[in-house]
């Protein structure tokens, strides 16, 4: 997601996902791709129906965007990947509890508030014209779709008869599919009356049927747009503020095994009490979570400073205990920066989000390489999502001395900004940029620059395509939605979205080649290998 400005009820963010509570949501390579064999695209999408009966709802959605890049016109697959992210997404707030305690009871008239509030947002903000009809139509289909789902009817429908919910679903289909909505008068009508009907047809609240039309109602825009619970808001605007309380991981449930520990922050809690990342948490305070979405285990794993949970962990010395000590956790866009190469003065600087911080860590970085005899730098932004776009600006002005860095373009005129650089300050250092197709959003805008000013080679993989700016706008239920406002463009004018840079030397990596936060490991990194060799053998890397 990409933020760029912080008002009083707005923040502008690009980064593709933001970490919350236990920082999951990274941009996610697809997994199939790695095991990916000889498929028609009916196998295919017979494969992601099979997950979805499985509630595997992020395996699903993997599996269809790389199947759709095989067969990106078939209609069963874009339609599956469509309605295994709406799931997805309905999942995900029946396991938030700020969502079941704030959102979910609120009174017909205070949720249809809440849907007036995003359209008129919707309406003023996002980067593209929607009319009110297909807004109101994403929330009849979440609804749809929600009828569907274990958590929606457990929470709201316990008991209730299949058929009739089917009948439910068959009226929503018929009535009110598509319905033309000419006004937001019309729009409050048409949801009013569905509210009737559910409570007239299965005893359902109306809260519930109007949460359908307030979350649906981004689903209409695009990947980026969504709204938020108040859990999440908070989570997002802790991450952008570089801190939260918790134990410090990424983590990613894998069902029937646990949480798996995609990385662990150096200094973290955890770290400190061992666990480290590719270790499973197959309990939380006595209870299992093998069967648990990661929401869930999350909220578990959720309390306050100083408060202690209780981890059943396995991994490569077997089953083990940990109790660990929630607290603030500072969480470093600069894990690591230290001379990798001391006979030829490579500096290497580990950079994993673009955060309020990263300005001046990335300063006292540089004075610290430099004072330890750096005479080339290897900046690694491979895995970085993104985060503030005044955080990318500053830090490629460190770098460039003159022109333009990025330009922002959007449907209204405070969207529409041109950044530039300053010479004061610039380090004239010769750069290696490390990416990969986890590098997003911001990591795009500073490799847009260094390819565009020339300022410096790139290895490694192509970025990951995702050139737009989000804002956040605060809600009054005290939660946000997050709309794509503009999209951004490199000094020579490009927009890459869903194209993303593709480096100078690309790097093949292995299967299963994997790094961790604040580690690295130049023998073993060969796009870390690459960059040193070409330090050592490129003429045309010079100082600027």
């Amino acid at each position: 997601m990409l933020l760029v400005s912080r008002r009083s009820v707005r923040r502008t963010v690009i980064s593709v996902a933001i970490a919350l509570v236990s920082i999951v949501g990274t941009p996610r390579l697809a997994r199939s791709q790695e095991n990916a064999t000889q498929v028609t695209a009916a196998q295919a999408a017979d494969s992601g129906a099979r997950l979805e009966r499985e509630r595997k709802w992020r395996d699903a959605i993997d599996l269809y965007k790389h199947a759709l890049e095989s067969w990106p016109e078939d209609p069963n697959l874009k339609y599956g990947l469509r309605r295994a992210q709406f799931q997805f997404g309905i999942d995900r707030r029946y396991s938030d509890q700020s969502f079941l305690t704030t959102l979910r009871p609120m009174s017909r008239d205070a949720a249809l508030a809440a849907f007036d509030e995003i359209l008129g947002h919707i309406r003023a903000h996002f980067v593209d014209s929607i009319d009110t009809t297909s807004i109101v139509a994403h929330g009849t289909e979440s609804l749809w779709l929600a009828l569907r789902n274990e958590r929606f009817v457990e929470q709201n429908l316990f008991g209730a008869d299949q058929g009739r919910i089917d009948a439910f679903r068959d009226t929503l289909r018929e009535r009110y599919w598509n319905k033309p909505v000419s006004s937001d008068v019309d729009a409050r009508r048409v949801i009013s009356e569905v509210c009737d009907l559910g409570r007239k047809s299965l005893g359902l609240e109306a809260g519930p049927i109007v949460q359908e039309y307030v979350f649906g109602a981004c689903n209409c825009l695009d990947d980026y747009s969504n709204v938020l619970t108040p859990g999440r808001l908070n989570d997002l605007y802790s991450n952008i503020e570089g801190e939260f309380v918790g134990i410090g991981i990424v983590m990613e449930a894998e069902l029937g095994k646990g949480m798996k520990l995609v990385q662990v922050l150096p200094e973290s809690p955890a770290h400190e009490k061992g666990l480290r990342a590719g270790d499973v948490i197959v309990g939380i305070d006595g209870r299992d979570c093998r069967f648990m979405s990661t929401d869930e285990a999350a909220g578990l794993l959720t309390g306050k400073a100083n408060s202690q949970v209780r981890l059943e962990v396995t991994g490569p010395a077997g089953r083990r205990e940990a109790s660990v000590t929630r607290r603030e956790v500072q969480v470093k866009s600069i894990p690591v920066a230290k001379i990798i190469d001391s006979q030829n003065g490579v500096g290497y600087i580990q950079m994993t989000g673009f955060q309020k911080s990263s300005a001046v860590e990335l300063d006292e970085a540089l004075n610290k390489l430099e004072r330890e005899g750096m005479k080339a730098l290897i900046w690694d932004v491979r895995g970085n999502p993104g985060g503030l776009l005044t955080a990318a600006v500053e830090v490629l002005d460190r770098f460039i001395d003159k022109g333009t860095l990025v330009e922002t373009r959007g449907r209204t005129y405070d969207q529409n900004y041109t950044y530039t650089a300053h010479a004061p300050g610039t380090h004239n250092v010769p750069i290696i940029l490390l990416i990969d197709g986890s590098s997003a959003s911001a990591s795009e805008i500073v490799a847009g620059a260094i390819r565009d000013h020339h300022r410096g080679k790139i290895v490694g993989r192509k970025s990951y395509g995702k050139w737009s700016v989000q804002s956040i706008y605060d809600l009054r239920t005290g939660g946000g939605v997050r709309l794509t406002t503009a999209k951004f463009y490199s000094p020579n004018g490009d927009t890459l979205g869903k194209i993303g840079v593709k480096p100078d030397v690309e790097i093949t990596v292995e299967k299963g080649f994997s790094r961790a936060i604040g580690e690295v490991d130049a023998a073993r990194d060969p796009d870390i290998a690459k960059a040193i060799e070409l330090i050592r053998t490129d003429s045309a890397l010079t100082r600027r």
